[in-house]
């Protein structure tokens, strides 16, 4: 009998968890920058509704790379059009890769792929939708190795 006890606690701490992760998420999408090369005039469009403005937000990026990709950093421009249509521009550097060479982030094989944080705790100004355009800012017209890029937006815990 001790051991059922135990194991509907463990299970409900596993869902109660789990409940309170998926709760957290506000946004999170991958796009394909076109197979394994990306234009630089490929932007991809995000669009995020944002309700609550009073709690802050850890906003990441997702990158995805084959391991024949040329470089160890990724140079990306974001730009953000908040509702009242005001626009921010920020460029990012990512690394990709540590100075021998060793790949970051998880995957087996000829992909990687990692959630870079960008902001811990940003707070948005204003509620309603946001659009987030992401392109890449290195100075190849066609970037070879970069496959999908993305961005997650979390509610930080209270």
């Amino acid at each position: 009998m001790a051991k059922t006890a135990q194991l509907i606690l463990v299970f409900s701490f596993v869902a109660v968890f789990m409940a309170a992760c998926s709760e957290r998420k506000v946004f999170d999408e991958v796009q394909s920058t076109g197979g394994h090369e990306w234009s630089a005039s490929n932007r991809l469009r995000f669009e995020a509704e944002i309700a609550d403005t009073a709690s802050t937000y850890r906003i990441m990026l997702h990158v995805r790379n084959h391991i024949d990709y040329q470089y160890a950093n990724l140079f990306l421009f974001l730009q953000t059009r908040m509702p009242n249509g005001n626009i921010t521009r920020d460029t990012i550097e990512c690394q990709l890769a540590d100075p021998s060479g060793e790949w970051y982030g998880k995957g087996t094989g000829l992909y990687r792929q990692q959630l870079i944080p960008l902001h811990n705790r940003l707070k948005f100004p204003l509620p309603g939708t946001y659009v987030f355009y992401l392109e890449q800012g290195m100075r190849d017209t066609l970037l070879f190795g970069i496959t999908d890029a993305g961005l997650r937006i979390e509610r930080n815990p209270l």
